[in-house]
């Protein structure tokens, strides 16, 4: 991951927690009954994954937004209303059940990347942005789908 600034890929990393520990004790009953007795039963499974991957996308809109910021006219407009979009999806999206809104982040968090490859091409992000952008989005798609299938 050469060229990504070591805070931010730590960060994002560490961002990883939530979706992996919810992966892990969907694929686990027994850290999954440890996870209940230990954090409580929010803090397991899908519960966790869910809830924390609408806040994810909703912070990721916010920093769509930052960049939007760096543009003038009609880009920053348009910068401005496509980084309100993954807040949105997250809003409208997650209801439905734990098995339709993973599929619903999954989406979400897809389309986020596609996002995130629009305002690098306009050079509104950091050069090392859509590498650290596909790796945690692969992470987080890859521990999503757990709770899927």
């Amino acid at each position: 991951m050469m060229g990504i600034p070591k805070s931010a890929l730590f960060l994002g990393l560490a961002g990883l927690i939530p979706f992996v520990w919810g992966a892990m004790t969907i694929m686990s009953p027994d850290l999954a009954q440890w996870g209940i007795r230990t954090f409580g039963p929010r803090f397991i499974g899908p519960y966790v994954q869910l809830f924390y991957g609408a806040i994810i996308l909703s912070f990721m809109s916010g920093v769509l937004w930052g960049f939007a910021t760096k543009a003038e006219g009609i880009v920053a407009t348009t910068g401005y209303v496509l980084s309100v979009l993954p807040a949105l999806w997250a809003f409208f999206m997650t209801g439905g059940g734990p098995t339709s809104a993973a599929i619903s982040l999954i989406t979400g968090f897809v389309g986020l990347l596609g996002l995130d490859w629009l305002f690098w091409t306009q050079r509104l992000a950091p050069r090392w942005w859509m590498k650290l952008r596909i790796l945690l989005t692969a992470i987080v798609v890859i521990c999503l789908s757990i709770g899927v299938l």
